[in-house]
């Protein structure tokens, strides 16, 4: 079944994409979520024009996310958990605490748009990679340390 996104999915696709899906997950699942829309040939030529007339936008805002991605390559965060004597943290570093720390900087990235390379239990050196663009993405290092 070919659908068109009407938003970022992750693993699938990006707003305006034209992918194929399994007839199941797009009828019962991103369609309903009005997450997608059946590619029809009339979809295809309305998305087709948007898709033109926001070429402009779409570049002022990857401009943008290059110049964020550039700032942040330079950053060194710390995010602080609670340690056991082992040097295990108690749960989990999330994205929503790497989220909030960058907002504490001045950056603001959604929590959805980090992801780790693996399970931050310990404490150490970890990195984190973060989707500023469909075509720009931005590796960051950050530390956890021992509260």
């Amino acid at each position: 079944m070919e659908i068109i996104l009407k938003e970022d999915v992750k693993g699938l696709g990006y707003k305006n994409d034209i992918v194929e899906v399994r007839p199941g997950y797009g009828r019962n699942f991103l369609i309903p979520r009005g997450m997608a829309i059946e590619a029809t040939p009339s979809a295809k030529k309305v998305v087709a024009e948007d898709v033109k007339q926001a070429a402009h936008k779409a570049e002022k805002i990857k401009t943008e996310a290059v110049a964020l991605a550039a700032k942040l390559a330079e950053l060194s965060i710390e995010l602080k958990a609670k340690v056991g004597e082992s040097g295990k943290i108690f749960g989990a570093v999330t994205t929503l605490q790497l989220s909030d720390a960058l907002k504490e900087k001045g950056y603001a990235v959604d929590r959805k748009r980090i992801s780790f390379k693996g399970e931050v239990k310990e404490v150490g050196q970890y990195l984190a990679v973060l989707d500023l663009h469909k075509e720009v993405k931005q590796e960051i290092k950050f530390s956890v340390v021992g509260e």
